[in-house]
């Protein structure tokens, strides 16, 4: 009898070990998940700040587009105006010429 009950404590401290390596592989497993989760955490504020940054680029890129169409605008009016004075100018010479010469 002695026997069995000697059998018994080995599987049962064979039982304990087993438990307590389970236990640890359990914390090891929830340590590492816990910091996998904190780093996902860390990511995602990460990937969040880069999207509103982008965010804020588009909007001051359709602002400058807007700005240079607006001044692109602004140019080809001067230019025309410019035109319209020198046509105005040679106008003007040209009746002066034809007056002078009239006299």
């Amino acid at each position: 009898q002695r026997e069995v009950l000697l059998e018994g404590r080995a599987a049962l401290e064979r039982t304990s070990e087993s438990l307590r390596n389970s236990e640890q592989a359990a914390v090891e497993t929830e340590t590492v998940g816990t910091s996998v989760l904190n780093e996902l955490n860390d990511q995602r504020e990460t990937l969040l700040r880069a999207s509103n940054r982008l965010s804020n680029i588009d909007t001051s890129i359709s602002s400058t587009r807007k700005l240079l169409n607006l001044m692109k605008v602004r140019v080809l009016t001067n230019k025309l105006l410019l035109i319209l004075i020198i046509l105005i100018e040679i106008i003007i010479l040209v009746c002066l010429i034809y007056l002078k010469f009239l006299r």
